[in-house]
C-alpha cells in the first residue's frame, strides 16, 4: 500500500498516516487586548493542540472604508456591521506579532498565521512563520497564493465556497509558486455552520481527488463534525478558540473554550488511534480470550458405545473442545469410552 500524501510543518509530519494536526484558531477573540492574546496562547498551548493560528491583516489591507451597501454585512452573526468596522475590531495588530511568536516559542507550540496581503506575508516571513494559511475568502486570490508560496513554506488552504476547479487552481498556484506542500481543508463558510451543512463526507472525496493531505476547518458548534472528519481521513482539524464565550468577541459564539478544546484534541487523536488498519488477524490483546469462544462439550454423561446426540453434547463456552462447525458431524457417532459431563469433546473420544 502506498503511503498517503505527507507534508511537514516545523518538523511535524502531517498526513493520514500520522496523528491529526489540530490547529487552535485565535482569530479576533483577543478583544483588542495584547495581554488577552498572550493569555490565549498560554491557554491554547495547555490544550495539547499542535499549532496556534492567528490572522494577519489590518482593516485597510483587507477591505475599504466606504459607505456603500456591498460593504455592509446582511444577516448572520455580524448583521448590519460594515466590513471595515468588523475587521477594525477583529484585527491582530502587526506590532503584536513579535510578542505572540515569542510567547508561542517559549511555550513550545507552533504559531503561524493567515496573511491577507503581501505586507502580511512579508511580516510573517520575517518572524520565521513555518507555514501560511490561506483563508476560504482568499482561496480565489491566486496572486496572493503565489506570493505566499514563493517563501517556500507549506500552505494550508481552506476551500469554503470554492468549487472543484477553484480548489485545483489554488492548489496548482501554490505548488507551482514554490510551496513546500499543500494541505486542503474542507470548510463551510458560515459562522456558525449548521451540522446539517457540514457535509464532512467531502473530506473523503477530496482525499480521492487531490494528492494532498486533507482536513477540516470546522465552524460548527461542538466537536462532532471534527471527530467525524477524522474517521473519514482528515489529517488536519482547525477550530476557533476563546477563553470564554461570555467575554464576547467576533468569533466567540462558535469558538471552543479551553476545556472543550482539550476534549477536541483528545477525541480527535483517540479517533485516529481507533482507526488502526483493516485486518482480520487475532490481536495479541485478544489471544487470551480465544479459550472463551464456544466449542463442543459433553453436557450429560455418556456410556461407552452410546450415540452422541443433542441431549448429551452442546455448543457452549469455553473453547477447549471441538469447534461448533463439527456439531452435525459428531451427532450419531458413538462414545469410544465413558464420557463425563463437563468434558471438552475431542475426536479421540468418538468411535
Amino acid at each position: 500500500m502506498s503511503a498517503s500524501p505527507t507534508i511537514e510543518i516545523a518538523g511535524r509530519k502531517i498526513g493520514a498516516d500520522h496523528p491529526p494536526y489540530v490547529i487552535c484558531e485565535l482569530s479576533g477573540n483577543h478583544n483588542g487586548s495584547l495581554d488577552r492574546a498572550l493569555s490565549m496562547i498560554d491557554a491554547a498551548a495547555d490544550t495539547g493542540c499542535d499549532a496556534i493560528k492567528i490572522q494577519t491583516y489590518t482593516a485597510d489591507t483587507i477591505t475599504l472604508d466606504v459607505d456603500r451597501p456591498e460593504f455592509k454585512i446582511k444577516g448572520g452573526l455580524w448583521d448590519g456591521r460594515s466590513l471595515h468596522e468588523l475587521y477594525q475590531e477583529a484585527q491582530t495588530p502587526y506590532e503584536w506579532h513579535a510578542a505572540l511568536f515569542e510567547r508561542a516559542a517559549r511555550r513550545g507550540v507552533t504559531l503561524f498565521s493567515s496573511p491577507f496581503d503581501e505586507t502580511a506575508v512579508d511580516l510573517l516571513d520575517g518572524l520565521g512563520a513555518p507555514a501560511y494559511k490561506i483563508a476560504s475568502f482568499e482561496a480565489v486570490d491566486l496572486p496572493l497564493i503565489r506570493y505566499a508560496a514563493a517563501k517556500g513554506k507549506p500552505l494550508i488552504i481552506s476551500t469554503g465556497m470554492a468549487n472543484l476547479s477553484e480548489i485545483e487552481a489554488a492548489r496548482t498556484a501554490a505548488l507551482e509558486g514554490g510551496a513546500a506542500g499543500v494541505v486542503l481543508l474542507h470548510c463551510v463558510s458560515s459562522y456558525p455552520a449548521d451540522l446539517a451543512d457540514a457535509n464532512v463526507r467531502t473530506v473523503a472525496d477530496m482525499a480521492r481527488r487531490f494528492d494532498s493531505p486533507i482536513g477540516l476547518s470546522d465552524h460548527t458548534h461542538g466537536v462532532a463534525a471534527s471527530v467525524a472528519a477524522i474517521a473519514l481521513g482528515a489529517s488536519v482539524i482547525e477550530k476557533h478558540f476563546t477563553l470564554a464565550r461570555a467575554d464576547g468577541g467576533p468569533d466567540a459564539a462558535f469558538s471552543l473554550e479551553p476545556d472543550e478544546f482539550r476534549r477536541l484534541v483528545s477525541e480527535c487523536k483517540d479517533a485516529w488511534t481507533a482507526l488502526g488498519r483493516a485486518h482480520y488477524d487475532v490481536l495479541g490483546s485478544e489471544r487470551g480470550n480465544l479459550q472463551f469462544r464456544r466449542s463442543l462439550y459433553v453436557c450429560a454423561d455418556v456410556k461407552a458405545g452410546e450415540p452422541i446426540t443433542r441431549a448429551n453434547v452442546r455448543s457452549v463456552r469455553p473453547g477447549l473442545g471441538l469447534a461448533p462447525a463439527h456439531y452435525d458431524e459428531v451427532l450419531g457417532r458413538h462414545a469410544a469410552r465413558d464420557l463425563k459431563r463437563g468434558e471438552p469433546l475431542a475426536w479421540d473420544m468418538l468411535g
